[in-house]
């Protein structure tokens, strides 16, 4: 029998933009009625053919900010409700606490029984939509920061005149802003010392200021949906902390657009607060990788396809 103080305290994670390939959950598509069930339900909420798009391409098409969204959102959904028919709705471990990444956030809120998948797959297309058009009307960029601590990208931001868009990780930052001034503070971050600045392929400089544009749509857009109290903890992306009520919930959906997505402390309070189990559903191990760099001291498993649910599931 596991020790207490050792036993699984788990913590459902969902990954955002940048984890989408055409072909993700194709494995679990072709072999799990769940997962099947729900790419069906994403072509009906949205009238289009989501899944044709997820499993065959094109890939610019899939790679277009209003379909990538709902695109990985269909995939990690599908992949959660895989794990929970292998296991058993009865058997299958209740999580201390959910979160996602950006949209992952989203995704964490259907998990976590805030909104229904039907009525999260829409609002996620229409949050794509306005962030595309934000993009449009007010052109900007966003680079990854590695080998450079918080206060030290800070500093190079304010001083560029861009923003924090994501703590990924003690040494992994991503800034966000106008062209230009992304530019300057690109130089200024080789020049401090970091060991990559990497452009990143976005439309738009998401997490920043330059997405105003897209918050009255998107209020009217979340103003619509009836929103329930979590069934789980939803950590925050712009607190790193729990969010409880449904009246918390929606204002987090909004926040988060021009706010820094707080994924290291995040980890940090998960982990804290006994977390010790870290599951990604999703296409990619961008979010478990990081969670490994954040806490070493922690599990943390990737779930995307009938394979890595079974290793997962025992613990491997």
């Amino acid at each position: 029998m596991t020790d207490h103080a050792t036993a699984p305290v788990y913590s459902y994670i969902f990954p955002g933009q940048g984890a989408q390939k055409v072909g993700m959950g194709r494995s679990l598509y072709e072999t799990s009625p769940a997962a099947r069930a729900v790419f069906e339900e994403a072509d009906d909420s949205l009238g289009i053919g989501l899944s044709r798009l997820i499993l065959e391409g094109p890939a610019d098409e899939l790679q277009d900010t209003a379909h990538a969204q709902p695109a990985i959102m269909a995939v990690s959904i599908a992949v959660w409700r895989a794990w929970q028919e292998f296991l058993g709705a009865a058997d299958a471990p209740q999580p201390a606490s959910v979160a996602g990444h950006s949209l992952g956030e989203y995704t964490a809120m259907v998990a976590g029984g805030v909104m229904d998948f039907s009525d999260g797959i829409r609002l996620v297309r229409e949050r794509g939509r306005l962030m595309h058009a934000a993009g449009a009307a007010q052109p900007g960029a966003m680079a990854a920061v590695i080998g450079l601590d918080e206060p030290t990208v800070a500093a190079i931001a304010q001083c560029a005149g861009v923003e924090l868009a994501n703590i990924n990780s003690d040494d992994q930052i991503v800034i966000s802003g106008a062209a230009p001034a992304l530019a300057q503070a690109m130089e200024s971050a080789t020049a401090r010392g970091a060991k990559k600045v990497i452009p990143l392929a976005v439309s738009g400089a998401f997490h920043s200021r330059l997405m105003s544009a897209a918050q009255e749509g998107l209020a009217e857009a979340i103003d619509a949906l009836a929103l329930r109290p979590p069934q789980y903890p939803v950590i925050a992306n712009s607190t790193g902390r729990p969010l409880t009520t449904a009246a918390e919930a929606r204002a987090e959906l909004l926040t988060g657009l021009c706010h820094c997505v707080l994924w290291k402390h995040s980890v940090q309070f998960m982990a804290g607060a006994g977390v010790n189990r870290f599951i990604e559903f999703g296409p990619a191990r961008v979010l478990s990788s990081l969670v490994k760099r954040i806490d070493a001291g922690v599990a943390a498993h990737t779930v995307s396809d009938p394979d890595s649910i079974r290793k997962a599931a025992a613990g491997d």
